[in-house]
């Protein structure tokens, strides 16, 4: 977050959408959570943007992205559209002193990314990107027990994140091509999830790596994005780690699991089932359960209903846009964990970046 956000009473904050497909519907649930107004939407052509305003009862539909983020009838911006968009939107919000939630990846290359996030800090908005992990409960009870020191030093950090919606030749959707998407896919949609969380959990910065991408051909030999990426790397504090992302592993949805390997204890979490926490030991092994009345304070606030009752993927959205809009209203964080803001996304473009040099000439790279 950047500066300090003009104060916006919270029964008055003027939601707006761009971009009406799933992640974009996504966004608008978790608004409505927190009893904000959605007072409109945007989407690929103005005739659209009505249907979808209809079906979601929402007032009044944009003719444009462009129109819906300068509007003086909107306090929060959510950018939910294709990748290459991100940029100039975003942009154009934050310059008609709009606060903006922005999918990730930010931006397309690192230059833009650096830029976006420093006209963030410079706009005293807030500016923040839904790396939604880091809300989950149990992965904020890992995070609270690498940094009291239960785990010890952290030695190794290794796990992967696996979808299967892109495993056939016929498989195909805009986000592989090059020019909406961005030059990376799967890294730049998921790896970046795994980054993110990872670091944010253990402290450590992914300081320098080796990759190597796989690319499936395609029906009609369409040009496409890479499928998969495989990630040796070293952290700023000396551990080393390992990842693999794919989008083509048959039976995989969104099978997102870390472990973490300290001095004294294992960490192991797996967001398909999240209620619980591995934590191992050379003399017992246990899984910790979600339940705020055993948790750490940081993951009791997450957990919003009595163990036994699954959590999942829209309540930490729902979270996520909590803790947002509680800046935009200035008021105090509840604690951890903080929203990302269009830092750490701008930093995990230059993550990706660095993974595509290397899965391109075969070397290590630095990552700033």
């Amino acid at each position: 977050m950047g500066g300090i956000a003009t104060s916006v009473p919270g029964s008055s904050l003027r939601t707006a959408i761009a971009g009406v497909g799933m992640i974009g519907r996504v966004h608008m649930d978790a608004v409505r959570r927190t009893g904000a107004q959605v007072v409109g939407v945007s989407a690929s052509s103005p005739a659209r943007a009505k249907e979808a305003a209809a079906a979601l009862g929402v007032e009044r539909a944009f003719d444009s992205s462009q129109e819906l983020v300068t509007s003086d009838d909107v306090d929060v911006v959510h950018i939910c559209t294709p990748n290459d968009a991100h940029a100039a939107l975003a942009a154009l919000a934050l310059r008609a002193g709009k606060h903006v939630v922005c999918e990730k990846p930010l931006t397309t290359d690192a230059a833009t990314a650096g830029e976006l996030a420093a006209l963030a800090a410079e706009s005293g908005r807030v500016a923040a990107v839904p790396f939604v992990y880091r809300y989950h409960p149990m992965a904020a009870e890992a995070r609270e027990r690498v940094r009291d020191g239960r785990t010890g030093d952290v030695r190794l950090l290794h796990g992967h994140y696996l979808q299967d919606w892109l495993s056939q030749p016929a498989d195909t959707n805009w986000r592989v091509d090059a020019i909406a998407g961005g030059p990376s896919r799967a890294f730049a949609d998921i790896g970046s999830h795994w980054c993110d969380l990872v670091e944010w959990v253990t402290g450590h910065r992914i300081a320098e790596l080796t990759a190597t991408s796989r690319t499936l051909p395609r029906a009609g030999g369409t040009p496409r994005t890479e499928d998969a990426v495989q990630m040796l790397f070293r952290t700023d504090r000396g551990a080393t780690g390992a990842l693999t992302v794919s989008q083509i592993s048959p039976g995989r949805k969104n099978r997102l699991w870390f472990e973490i390997d300290g001095a004294t204890t294992s960490l192991a979490f797996d967001q398909e089932n999240p209620e619980t926490l591995f934590v191992g030991s050379r003399g017992e092994n246990a899984a910790v359960q979600r339940d705020p009345a055993v948790l750490s304070p940081a993951a009791a606030r997450l957990s919003v209903v009595p163990g036994g009752h699954p959590m999942g993927y829209l309540d930490c959205f729902a979270a996520f846009v909590r803790d947002v809009h509680a800046a935009v209203r200035g008021e105090a964080p509840a604690g951890p964990p903080a929203f990302p803001t269009f830092d750490d996304a701008a930093r995990m473009v230059r993550v990706t970046e660095a993974v595509l040099a290397s899965a391109a000439d075969r070397s290590w790279k630095e990552v700033s």
